[in-house]
């Protein structure tokens, strides 16, 4: 019984054993991809600014004295929300007083109005004198002037107790409060900041070299916390340079995957089309020596779907995306080894591991 577990014992050992020679002997699988010839993409880092397309500070158009502040540093407001309120009483009561005096006027020309009809009703020289009813007639013409120039007064009266209410221009966040109550304030002063979060735009100042680069094809990738770079749509370039910094502004709307707040700072990828061809391979394709030199792996045909591989020294350029420039050392028709490149040696039989 012992002499047949050992048998088989040493039966699984030599299969093991030709199994592991026979996987030595098989060639290691690698990534090839091919050597693309396509546009160049330069690209910059940008570091810019998270700003709201609104930010206003807000003030009164009359003096007053503060009555009520309705809203505190932090506070979100809606359209026309009221925010402070100053102390209209006087001007309340000459409102009051304007709309008495309308409608007396009011009363008036119904008065006019009626012995006007009545003297056209009598008839002109018969039983009253034509002049009276042109006098009649005048006074008609006189009420509806009084009655006009008060209602005028009575409006402006209102629009200025109005004018004691500050509300929100628009939707948003109070983010800075200057005034409390009992203060006097004056036209002009800043009493309260308001400020849209919810339109807002990202703020880069570019190089000026990339301007004439800048078109359709113009990508921004904005870096997302969490998360990989999202495209910012390109909302618009302004076409003046600073001349201290030799930049230009690009504004981009920010995407609705980041959430973000006026004043946060934002780092971003611009990638523009460099206007000429070039030959890219992987990054992946790329060895790098300690002395500075590059080369890649070229992978040749040798039957049986095999590949050997060389090793070939290149020059290289500038990077973008996933894929690196190839300034020299290859023809635009190889494949190169982007995936277990490590340990490779010239001439080395390899199979591809994944397609192109």
């Amino acid at each position: 019984m012992q002499l047949k577990s050992r048998m088989t014992l040493a039966l699984a050992t030599l299969l093991l054993l030709a199994s592991s020679a026979a996987r030595a002997q098989e060639p290691p699988g690698v990534g090839l991809a091919a050597v693309e010839n396509a546009p160049i993409i330069d690209e910059v880092r940008l570091n810019g600014t998270v700003s709201a397309l609104s930010r206003s500070s807000l003030s009164t158009s009359v003096a007053g004295l503060v009555q009520t502040v309705h809203v505190d540093v932090g506070d979100r407001v809606a359209q026309g929300d009221r925010l402070i309120q100053l102390d209209d009483e006087l001007e309340r009561h000459t409102l009051e007083s304007a709309r008495a005096e309308t409608q007396a006027a009011r009363a008036r020309l119904q008065e006019a109005r009626r012995r006007f009809s009545e003297a056209r009703s009598v008839g002109a020289g018969r039983n009253i004198a034509q002049t009276e009813v042109s006098a009649r007639e005048s006074e008609v013409a006189t009420a509806e002037a009084e009655l006009a120039r008060l209602t005028a007064g009575q409006a402006r009266q209102a629009a200025l107790v109005d004018r004691h209410r500050l509300t929100a221009p628009y939707a948003g966040v109070i983010s800075a409060r200057s005034s409390d109550l009992g203060e006097w304030v004056s036209p002009g002063d800043d009493l309260l900041t308001l400020v849209d979060i919810d339109h807002l735009r990202l703020d880069f100042q570019v190089p000026q070299e990339y301007y004439p680069k800048l078109d359709d094809r113009a990508e921004l990738l904005v870096n997302g916390v969490p998360g990989a770079p999202v495209v910012a749509p390109i909302a618009t370039v302004v076409p003046v340079s600073d001349p201290q910094v030799r930049t230009f502004l690009l504004r981009a709307r920010v995407p609705d995957d980041l959430s973000l707040l006026p004043g946060m700072s934002v780092s971003a990828l611009l990638r523009v089309d460099a206007g000429e061809q070039g030959l890219t391979v992987p990054r992946d394709a790329i060895n790098r020596y300690p002395e500075g030199r590059t080369t890649v792996w070229i992978a040749e045909p040798d039957g049986d779907g095999a590949f050997r591989v060389r090793e070939q020294r290149v020059a290289i350029g500038t990077g973008f995306a996933d894929r690196v420039v190839i300034r020299d050392g290859l023809a635009g028709d190889e494949r190169v080894v982007a995936r277990g490149n490590e340990g490779l040696s010239d001439g080395m039989r390899v199979t591809p591991a994944e397609a192109d």
